[in-house]
């Protein structure tokens, strides 16, 4: 396979993960519920009733862990730091077994080689703060605050970059509107509310960082789409447009200063914001992450909210979504200029693909290796547009808990074992170690 990309030196190659994923010990050092506890145990919302109690045991084997990332050539780590674990009730005192987990991870990837970043939340959300209504009652920005302060406080000195917080489109949208995900409600009053308070809490932690003269990197994880339209047809572009304000400029436009998209207030969707909100969500970042899959084709419909997805021509991954790497340059470009040029990393890229152990031990995952290829070089060739793209993390660095999909697809450039919980890498893992080594033909 010839490689047609061309990175810096100092370009950062990482995996990536989220604790509910990942680490299991649900009930153990003082971690409580959380809403993805209570989702899963719900009947219908997810596949064979799944969750994250196991997982791949992360907690207990994180050592192990790091030590293949070392060995796989990665340069860090991503990784999410788990609500319920630093602060089990929500709001109230710090758990120290909790913080001494991150501190004992942090220094493991350090003696290892690999650089640490965190984000401060990944959608596990203590239950009792749900029970007070979660995202869509303001106070929640506070405890946040509180919560992400405590993380900052006691992590800092090991952390090498923070990530507030992780894709709000699926925080809010996804779970208050289309209820996809915890807590699973569908109610547009609930979902805007939610929007502007995961954006508010963003601007509260942005606030103290910079007053209290942090200097580590700190930024925000998107998951933008960015959908084309599936015609010429003006109403076509207008839809995508659209789209792309409902979806994506409303949590980019408060981060950069634009405010809330005019043509969602156009269609009666306002949030509420309060006097000096605005001023807070905006206080620039150091870097935007972006999340990418994939990219739709759109066309403009007279119900709903104006738009709907197309059927597409792309391979499909075993989760059902189009393989669309020429979509990733198209968002890059578009978000390099939208964010004023701000630094941009690749915090999440990766395929879900139906992986076969064989019985040597070894993943044969083709598919994986080739979208993952695509991908890069559409990485190479935002750089050469003039992109200020530093950094790839890989989603994900093991198979783990896919949300409502429970353990049926696979992300992961290492196999997990479910029932033995023995990690093997792929070949996908091994094309990685290649890339980041310089080779690669």
């Amino acid at each position: 396979m010839k490689m047609s990309m061309d990175f810096s030196s100092d370009f950062l190659f990482g995996c990536a993960t989220a604790s509910y994923q990942v680490e299991g010990a649900a009930f153990e050092d003082g971690r409580k519920p959380c809403i993805w506890d209570t989702f899963a145990a719900i009947p219908g919302k997810v596949w064979c009733g799944d969750d994250g109690k196991v997982s791949v045991d992360q907690y207990h084997r994180y050592k192990e862990d790091v030590a293949l990332m070392a060995d796989l050539g990665f340069q860090a780590y991503r990784f999410s730091i788990a609500w319920p674990r630093i602060i089990p009730d929500g709001r109230g005192s710090v758990n120290e077994k909790g913080i001494a987990y991150y501190r004992a991870l942090c220094e493991e990837l350090h003696a290892k080689g690999l650089k640490a970043y965190a984000t401060i939340y990944h959608w596990d959300l203590p239950q009792s703060l749900q029970d007070e209504g979660g995202w869509a009652n303001r106070r929640i920005a506070y405890d946040y605050l509180e919560y992400a302060k405590a993380c900052i406080i006691a992590l800092d000195d090991v952390v090498d970059g923070w990530i507030t917080i992780n894709e709000p489109f699926c925080i809010t949208w996804l779970s208050y509107l289309y209820g996809g995900h915890a807590p699973g409600y569908t109610d547009m009053s609930l979902a805007t509310r939610a929007v502007h308070h995961v954006n508010l809490a963003h601007g509260l932690i942005m606030d103290w960082y910079r007053k209290q003269g942090y200097t580590k990197p700190i930024g925000i994880t998107v998951n933008p789409q960015t959908p084309r339209p599936a015609t010429r047809r003006p109403e076509d572009v207008k839809a995508a447009a659209l789209a792309r304000a409902f979806e994506t400029e409303v949590f980019l436009g408060p981060y950069t200063g634009k405010g809330y998209p005019e043509i969602l207030a156009e269609r009666g969707i306002t949030f509420p914001v309060e006097e000096g909100d605005l001023d807070l969500i905006s206080i620039p970042v150091d870097f935007f992450g972006i999340n990418y899959y994939n990219e739709y084709p759109v066309k403009a419909v007279s119900e709903g909210l104006g738009w709907q997805q197309q059927p597409f021509w792309e391979r499909k991954t075993d989760i059902g979504w189009p393989c669309d790497a020429s979509g990733l340059v198209r968002q890059l470009k578009w978000l390099d200029e939208y964010t004023g040029h701000k630094p941009l990393y690749i915090t999440e890229n990766g395929s879900a693909e139906a992986d076969v152990l064989t019985l040597d031990g070894r993943v044969h995952d083709r598919e994986r290796i080739d979208y993952i290829h695509k991908h890069l070089e559409a990485c190479s060739d935002a750089i050469k547009a003039g992109v200020d793209l530093r950094g790839y993390f890989v989603w994900s660095f093991i198979d783990n808990y896919e949300w409502t999909e429970g353990y049926s697809k696979r992300f992961g450039v290492v196999y997990a074992d479910y029932k033995t919980l023995k990690r093997y890498p792929k070949d996908s893992a091994y094309f990685l170690r290649d890339v980041i080594a310089g080779y690669g033909e």
